[in-house]
């Protein structure tokens, strides 16, 4: 009898092991789908969203906020909340630093177009020396046209990821609209116009602008 039961408990386990076994074959596992946003919102698209606003609401916006270089940035060495109220973002979140709508206008003294971080530097006053340096792309370095704008707030994005990949899509499409289609060559003692974004941060030799909008003149 003990050997009777052993074997009908081996053989009930073969076929269950066997069942089991058939079961899964015929099951397929199926990746789960990535969803494209929470609660089926669309894809955050920054690219889309710059190019949506840059016309109708960013260029006005800079046109009226900027005002001269050399206006902007001695006040803002002395006062900085001053200059930040009259040409900064005032709705900027309280431990960021100001970022000013400037205009700058003068002669190209030197330049840097070796790089993919090109840029040149404009002499605003007349006195031979450089008072600003312009990125021209096409790798640019800070967020200051998104961080100009008082209608572009941190707390309208989901994440910082988001924030930040925002601010990246406006140097990529004022380098696609606007510094791609400037010259490179012999840009020294030509005039130039600017009109664009800087923020006042440590350990820099000068000033240093985002543009969205910019003019080089013919070689002289």
């Amino acid at each position: 009898m003990p050997n009777r039961l052993t074997w009908l408990t081996r053989f009930t386990g073969m076929m269950l092991a066997a069942l089991v076994g058939l079961g899964l074959s015929a099951c397929k596992i199926l990746p789960t789908p990535v969803a494209q946003g929470e609660n089926n919102a669309p894809a955050f698209k920054p690219d889309k969203m710059v190019e949506d606003i840059w016309a109708s609401k960013v260029i006005p916006y800079l046109k009226q906020k900027a005002g001269p270089f050399a206006e902007v940035h001695a006040l803002a060495k002395t006062d900085p909340a001053a200059a930040g109220a009259k040409y900064g973002n005032p709705r900027k979140q309280a431990n960021s630093p100001w970022t000013f709508a400037v205009r700058v206008e003068g002669k190209i003294i030197a330049a840097n177009t070796q790089s993919r971080a090109a840029t040149m530097d404009i002499d605003v006053d007349g006195d031979g020396k450089a008072d600003a340096r312009v990125q021209i792309g096409p790798a640019m370095r800070g967020t200051a046209l998104r961080d100009s704008l008082d209608f572009v707030q941190f707390n309208d994005f989901t994440n910082q990821i988001d924030f930040a990949q925002f601010g990246k899509a406006f140097n990529a499409y004022a380098d696609k609209a606007v510094l791609s289609k400037l010259p490179r060559e012999a840009l020294e003692g030509r005039a130039a116009k600017v009109i664009g974004a800087y923020t006042i941060e440590g350990g820099q030799d000068l000033p240093l602008v985002t543009p969205a909008e910019a003019e080089i003149g013919p070689k002289p």
